[in-house]
């Protein structure tokens, strides 16, 4: 009988919560969601230490709920989302779990590609990563083409610092192919300058940057395009992110007056 009750628990909580979620995205004003969403998918391994499963459990279940948001994200208008799915600092995890990670990351990036719904689009430095690695990537980006779908940027080997550094190393370089002396060079650059060459280049900046498992912070995410970005942060590690989570982050940021720092 107390399996039963438990049981019965647990169905009434998720009735709950669906007719909860129901009701916002009832009451959610689409034209005033954000066009872009940047997302740091944040406690795989702590959901698989509190559901007494393994660290590669936490880091497939968190690639599964890749798919839910991306669905979410076109029920509501979004555009463009950026999924931070491996930073740099990641790639000096112990060797066994960064191996089991980035075969993970590789599997879902090419299950996005398959999906034939979304483009994909790589950010990161892609000479920290391994070769293979690199090959989904470049495979991925093929496969998925010139979709009309929501353009999901992978920020994979992805660091803000690391970004920066390197839009102004390829803006010198180009510069220098042109003939100009490095004075030259400092006289004339701009901000829009380095957002030329910015992993981004030619998108818009986040409108909106989530982040999961409790932890307020970016962490180098997108520093350079999230200088008006509105921030939100969420106490549920990223694969028990649910619907209702992610409306109540679209509900808050329509609620924001957004004065870009002025």
């Amino acid at each position: 009988m107390s399996a039963f009750k438990s049981a019965m628990k647990k169905t009434l909580r998720r009735l709950v919560v669906r007719l909860y979620a129901w009701r916002v995205e009832g009451r959610l004003d689409t034209d005033r969601a954000p066009k872009h969403i940047g997302v740091i998918l944040d406690g795989n391994r702590r959901w698989a230490k509190a559901a007494g499963s393994t660290t590669k459990e936490g880091h497939e279940a968190g690639a599964a709920k890749i798919r839910d948001l991306l669905g979410w994200c076109e029920e509501t208008g979004v555009e463009v989302v950026t999924l931070w799915m491996l930073s740099t600092d990641n790639l000096s995890r112990e060797p066994r779990e960064l191996g089991q990670l980035l075969s993970i990351v590789e599997g879902a990036v090419l299950d996005l590609a398959a999906d034939g719904r979304w483009r994909v689009n790589h950010v990161g430095a892609l000479d920290v990563l391994p070769e293979r690695t690199r090959r989904v990537l470049r495979d991925a980006q093929e496969q998925a083409g010139d979709r009309k779908g929501i353009l999901v940027n992978v920020a994979i080997g992805y660091g803000g610092r690391q970004e920066i550094a390197d839009a102004v190393r390829s803006l010198l370089a180009k510069r220098a192919a042109e003939g100009q002396a490095l004075e030259q060079v400092a006289e004339s650059l701009s901000v829009e300058d380095i957002s030329e060459h910015l992993y981004t280049r030619g998108q818009p900046d986040p409108d909106l940057v989530i982040r999961t498992s409790g932890e307020q912070r970016l962490s180098g995410f997108m520093l350079w395009q999230s200088a008006h970005s509105e921030y939100w942060f969420c106490e549920a590690y990223w694969p028990a992110f649910r619907k209702v989570d992610f409306l109540r982050a679209l509900r808050d940021y329509a609620a924001r007056d957004r004065r870009y720092g002025v």
